[in-house]
């Protein structure tokens, strides 16, 4: 088994003399077996954690242990736990064991925290790859000087587009792959419309009242208009594997502005049939997305933490709408043969637990979706476990996100598992 990590207040990490790596899930500690380990993913990072105290499995004593301070060149150090943030594709199984300090005020940024520990000169992470994409790899997003000249470019002929003027921000500052790909002309590219939502997710990225978790970028604050938009899906729906999605991280609810999304399909469609126009949503107004698939929307995909309302309502604290009206989103998705996924944002301690996964099943039969993009929840784990609630003796027992995926496959050969958008060969073949 690899070693646990720890790292010192500077950041600097250590491999424990005799500890080894332990996980979570929820609130149960667990013991990683060594199947269930995979080298960590190229383009993953480290990050500590403040405020809490990391965990290691004893071999010898056979039991948990927590790790406060560590003996370095024989002075003492105040240890923190080590955690992975997987590259895309790749799936969190477990989240790092860790104990909260009596003093814990600390809320983390939203990143998806994943178990990792050392072996033989190599990172290792309780993680599985859902999503083989090559084109999300992030070999493909690191010439960022590449990326500036095309951003440069781009705003030079089209000076005007306060939409391109946005995406250059997200490709330049907040390093968004999405938005690289416009500027790069290749493959997904965003169009963010919405400054308001009408959910209040507790795991915003563009979004938070004070006193919440940090978000990590700034929302769009204007609507652009339809020729906006057009001038800069037009050309993009002519690459190859191309998507143009509308629902970002830099938005709020894409549905909320569903006339400028309807007009702008509607002009995209009178001038090519090439390409997949995408809605990534919460899925809220079933009538407003139903116009958006007469118009020739091809996919949507409806993001949601979980099967069960509660858990639901308590992530998304949605405003004027309920779950009922999300599954009615998908419904009408499907009679009018749209593509339809969802975003399921898995969280061990949740995600992993059999009541969850009954509910997951029966949702896949009563609505015979194509596709789940398993994504990693990103949310300080505390934080959501805390807002949660979960009950563990009413979840049922804990059965491995692997195991998950296994049974998923097995039982549903049609449905695709993966991580991103999917493009029209893969759309195409599903019809």
């Amino acid at each position: 088994m690899p070693s646990l990590m720890v790292a010192d207040e500077s950041g600097q990490i250590y491999d424990h003399p005799y500890l080894k790596l332990a996980a979570k899930s929820g609130y149960q500690f667990i013991h990683p077996q060594p199947e269930h380990l995979i080298p960590l993913p190229f383009g993953s990072q480290l990050f500590t954690m403040p405020g809490r105290v990391p965990v290691g499995w004893d071999k010898k004593k056979q039991n948990f242990a927590p790790c406060n301070h560590l003996v370095i060149n024989g002075g003492g150090k105040r240890c923190f736990p080590v955690a992975a943030f997987l590259s895309p594709g790749y799936l969190r199984t477990l989240l790092p064991a860790t104990k909260n300090t009596s003093t814990l005020q600390t809320t983390l940024p939203l990143w998806a925290y994943c178990a990792v520990g050392w072996k033989e000169g190599n990172f290792f992470a309780t993680a599985l790859q859902i999503d083989p994409n090559p084109h999300w790899h992030p070999k493909f997003f690191q010439d960022d000087q590449k990326t500036a000249v095309a951003v440069h470019n781009f705003l030079r002929e089209k000076p005007n587009n306060r939409l391109l003027q946005q995406l250059g921000r997200c490709a330049l500052e907040y390093h968004c792959f999405a938005a690289k790909n416009l500027f790069l002309k290749r493959w997904e590219c965003p169009l963010p419309t919405s400054p308001a939502c009408n959910s209040r997710c507790l795991g915003c990225l563009s979004l938070h009242p004070a006193g919440d978790c940090p978000s990590s970028q700034e929302r769009i604050k204007f609507v652009p208009s339809v020729d906006e938009l057009v001038e800069v899906a037009l050309p993009h729906l002519s690459v190859e594997d191309s998507i143009v999605s509308f629902g970002q991280g830099c938005e709020g609810e894409p549905l909320l502005q569903a006339d400028t999304l309807l007009n702008t399909i509607r002009q995209l469609r009178k001038q090519t049939r090439q390409g997949i126009i995408n809605l990534n949503t919460n899925g809220s107004l079933p009538h407003q997305a139903e116009e958006l698939y007469k118009a020739g929307l091809d996919s949507i995909r409806v993001s949601l933490n979980s099967l069960d309302p509660i858990f639901y309502n308590r992530y998304y604290r949605p405003v004027g709408y309920c779950f009922n009206d999300v599954l009615e989103t998908l419904k009408r998705a499907k009679a009018y043969k749209v593509f339809t996924a969802i975003n399921l944002l898995i969280f061990p301690g949740i995600t992993d637990r059999q009541k969850e996964y009954e509910k997951l099943f029966q949702f896949i039969k009563e609505t015979d979706i194509d596709l789940i993009q398993m994504r990693n929840l990103n949310i300080d784990p505390d934080l959501y476990l805390q807002k949660m609630k979960p009950q563990e003796e009413n979840l049922g027992e804990f059965i491995p996100i692997w195991k998950i995926v296994e049974t998923l496959r097995t039982t549903f050969p049609k449905l695709k598992l993966g991580y991103f958008n999917q493009p029209v060969k893969v759309i195409n073949g599903s019809k």
